[in-house]
């Protein structure tokens, strides 16, 4: 079976974006798993489905290399934003998308026909830690230190709509998160796993982060993470509310704005890499 798909990355975090708008497959686990191996297929942090919508205007169905299902990515779904207009398939520049943790609004910004970056309204962020989740009682889980892989950390925990924790430290680069990240993924702490953000504060507008993403392994961005860095950078005094905060990844930058009542935005770029056709051959289909 021939399989069309479009590959596209948010600063660096890239997907394998299937059109879907005619239907859902019943595989897209399974092709995810077979698709994003690097090396030995196309390649990508995961597959996401563009699929049609009852209640917005497309649904975001992302799945992990491992084949999981994810609930959201904020990098990923600026691409759909893209992909959507840049492709014909809707002329507005505000967009409500689809997924698994709630309808998110999209503000494209087009230049010379085609979209470039995309302001997404990521929600409130959820702080409680039964919401999150993290097995832990009490309203919020900020500054807490706990024992993974051997070691004392402090954590910050955050959901914006999966859930992150969050660890400050002074040396990012100097970490080997191959060793590290699943240990804290897998941690009894977290009952449905967790991305983990390690975090540097730069100043009181910029911070830098790398991230293990569940399911998925280190990767170049994660919306979400800095996302719940920013928000955790300012449960912790380090950043202000209402202010533009850089946060800097290892596959570029993204801008994001948390207001006092812990309304968090996003803007970043979207970036179409080349289109192509797998030809797939253990197809549920």
């Amino acid at each position: 079976m021939k399989i069309p798909f479009t590959k596209m990355h948010g600063i660096g975090n890239d997907y394998i974006y299937l059109n879907c708008m005619d239907g859902e497959r019943n595989d897209f686990g399974a092709l995810s798993a077979a698709m994003s191996p690097r090396h030995f297929s196309v390649g990508a942090d995961g597959l996401v489905a563009i699929c049609p919508s009852q209640v917005a205007d497309a649904k975001m169905r992302m799945f992990n290399l491992d084949g999981s299902e994810g609930k959201m990515c904020g990098n990923a779904i600026r691409c759909v934003g893209k992909y959507l207009y840049d492709n014909g398939l809707t002329e507005k520049t505000e967009l409500a998308i689809e997924t698994l943790s709630g309808i998110k609004y999209l503000k494209l910004h087009v230049e010379k026909g085609t979209v470039k970056t995309v302001t997404v309204d990521m929600g409130v962020a959820e702080l409680r830690p039964s919401q999150i989740p993290v097995a832990a009682e009490g309203d919020r889980f900020v500054d807490r230190q706990c024992q993974i892989a051997g070691g004392d950390y402090r954590l910050t925990c955050v959901s914006m709509g999966n859930p992150h924790a969050v660890v400050f430290v002074d040396d990012p680069d100097g970490l080997d998160l191959e060793t590290l990240g699943p240990k804290f993924e897998w941690d009894p702490l977290f009952p449905d796993r967790v991305n983990t953000e390690f975090v540097k504060i730069l100043d009181e507008t910029t911070i830098q982060m790398r991230v293990w993403e569940r399911g998925s392994g280190e990767t170049y961005a994660c919306g979400t993470g800095a996302c719940a860095s920013t928000v955790a950078a300012i449960l912790n005094g380090h950043c202000p509310f209402d202010r533009e905060v850089t946060v800097k990844l290892k596959g570029g930058d993204l801008t994001i704005t948390v207001t006092k009542d812990y309304h968090v935005f996003m803007t970043g770029s979207a970036t179409k890499v080349y289109e192509g056709v797998y030809e797939y051959e253990n197809s549920a289909q």
